[in-house]
């Protein structure tokens, strides 16, 4: 650690945690994790947060699946299990009408269109995705709007109280991990409630999710696919996607978008293996072909093929439910492309035009304008997602008013967890041409006692500052080597009045998200008003030069991006409302 730290120390700027403090820290969070569960139901919304942070340090559930990645069966039996002690069984979960969605990119945003189209037809709508920006309450939805606080607690504790009295000692995991308990907890939200349907994202993959322990559902649908937790689901696309088609089922339809030939031989040979009638969606200019075009509540091109996927869920599940109006055919014929079935070319309705219209989605090609800040705001953490993001970031620059006077800085934040490759999803982001590059980890504050939708006990303040460290080294080493524009790649004009020709980034390394956006903004957010900064903040020559360029600048453009979590501690602080 403090080799690593000396030998990185002339080109960062890190706001030192002493062996003292970072020990006493990190001996909090396991003291945290080994509380005893609450044992008395009523209690406050963060009492019960807590008490569902105490399964995090059951997630050896991680290793589990890798170690049983052949086997999704196992992983399956398991649910069974935890659902049966949990009061329920598995066709229960018929009555839900349940549409589930997996994909490696796009499979939030496709599942926000939508349940947003059906809410639009008056139905009441349950949606469970993950993970959670700022609350964990987000991950369950009725009719849009996260669970009120009295609502999880009202569910979270009859559950927890269940399964902790039916626990077998002699299991590996004897209550359910993390993911595996708010699955179960949705399930049971969205049958107390009553809702008409629900919309269910899959976590990680597909055939050995916990939420493939669906065995009935109205409708599949799987967004677009590439490289993603490879050490779960695989090294190629098409090991991926035949995870993502394991959650496929006999005789109910499926619908995905345009893939590359060989995930999607893939999807078809699966489908075809158990008579599951799959359907490719034609694109989003087929279906406004001949009206008026179709208006997104999400920005960036790439959402208009989540788009497609969601009206042609949200058209199956009425047809399946006898449902008048759902959009005139426009070709009657069946067609085929990439030897699949064409899913219907159809006329969008009044209803599915405004749920597209109406669709929100937080921390997904965001934007907050704030006095002189404008922060962009996109959880892409994959290579083909941050390509998409860095398409409508400079297309969002491209469109903006610049200033008549004054100058204009650009400043990346970013963080990459898990076992994606950073210095790949970097490189994507140099032609951007930041004036500074700026890392911290997944913390809205050094401590996070007190705050415990945010706590993570996977991880210690150690290991993640020295991921930040390793991020800003790739940066600097693609700073170092980027001796102009790669061949083919567009010029830097659309961040003009920048000079065209490549340049220097300083970095700097925060040690966690509070400090870097009480560095970026300088007190010119009119929302964020953090407390006074600790002494020495600013010290480093970098970090003090800095301040004064982003003081005196006209506007100050912040892509914030890497990683979901980054992008929720970011809307936690610069949002308060969000976390009432």
């Amino acid at each position: 650690m403090s080799q690593a730290r000396r030998h990185l120390r002339p080109a960062l700027f890190l706001v030192a945690v002493s062996a003292r403090v970072a020990t006493t820290g990190v001996a909090a969070r396991r003291g945290l994790s080994a509380w005893p569960a609450p044992q008395e139901p009523g209690m406050e919304y963060q009492d019960a947060v807590r008490a569902l942070n105490t399964l995090q340090t059951n997630a050896g559930y991680l290793e589990q699946v890798k170690r049983q990645r052949g086997d999704p069966q196992a992983q399956l039996e398991a649910m069974k299990l935890y659902l049966a002690r949990s009061g329920l069984q598995v066709e229960d979960l018929d009555q839900l009408n349940i549409i589930h969605v997996t994909g490696t990119k796009g499979k939030g945003s496709t599942c926000a269109f939508t349940e947003r189209i059906l809410r639009s037809y008056g139905l009441k709508t349950g949606f469970f995705s993950s993970p959670h920006l700022v609350q964990v309450r987000e991950r369950i939805r009725i009719n849009g709007q996260p669970i009120s606080p009295e609502l999880f607690t009202k569910h979270f504790w009859p559950l927890y109280h269940r399964l902790e009295e039916t626990k077998d000692s002699s299991s590996y995991v004897s209550m359910p991990a993390y993911f595996r308990f708010l699955t179960l907890m949705a399930f049971h939200v969205f049958l107390q409630e009553k809702v008409d349907l629900a919309v269910v994202e899959v976590g990680i993959g597909g055939a050995y999710d916990c939420t493939n322990i669906i065995r009935k559902p109205a409708v599949c649908g799987i967004s677009s696919l590439g490289i993603d937790h490879t050490s779960i689901l695989g090294d190629t696309v098409e090991e991926i996607a035949w995870q993502k088609g394991g959650i496929f089922k006999r005789g109910v339809p499926a619908f995905t978008v345009l893939q590359p030939d060989g995930p999607l031989a893939v999807l078809r040979d699966r489908a075809q293996q158990i008579s599951c009638p799959l359907y490719l969606c034609p694109p989003l200019e087929a279906l406004e072909e001949g009206g008026p075009p179709l208006t997104l509540g999400l920005e960036g091109e790439h959402q208009r093929s989540n788009a497609a996927l969601a009206l042609q869920l949200a058209r199956c599940w009425l047809q399946q439910k006898h449902y008048r109006g759902i959009g005139e055919l426009k070709v009657s014929r069946p067609s085929l492309l990439r030897q699949m079935p064409l899913a219907p070319v159809f006329q969008p309705t009044t209803h599915m035009r405004h749920g597209l219209r109406d669709t929100e989605w937080l921390g997904r090609t965001q934007v907050l304008r704030r006095g002189p800040l404008t922060w962009y705001l996109d959880g892409a953490h994959t290579a083909s997602s941050m390509q998409a993001c860095v398409r409508w970031f400079r297309q969002a620059l491209h469109r903006r008013q610049r200033p008549s006077r004054g100058s204009e800085v650009f400043v990346l934040l970013f963080n990459s967890t898990g076992d994606r490759d950073p210095a790949a999803l970097l490189k994507l982001l140099q032609p951007c041409q930041f004036d500074y590059a700026v890392f911290c980890p997944n913390l809205t504050e050094v401590s996070t006692v007190g705050n415990a939708d945010q706590q993570n006990f996977m991880v210690t303040l150690d290991q993640v500052l020295l991921r930040c460290l390793a991020h800003q080294q790739h940066w600097s080493r693609l700073d170092e080597e980027q001796a102009g524009p790669e061949p083919g790649e567009p010029t830097s004009s659309l961040l003009a009045p920048h000079p065209p020709e490549p340049r220097s980034t300083s970095s700097l390394v925060f040690s966690c998200i509070s400090h870097a956006l009480l560095w970026i903004s300088q007190g010119r957010d009119p929302v964020f008003h953090p407390p006074s900064p600790p002494q020495g903040l600013f010290a480093h020559p970098v970090a003090g030069s800095g301040a004064g360029v982003l003081r005196e600048a006209a506007a100050i453009h912040v892509l914030v991006t890497g990683s979901l979590h980054l992008v929720g501690g970011v809307l936690k602080l610069l949002e308060p409302a969000l976390s009432q």
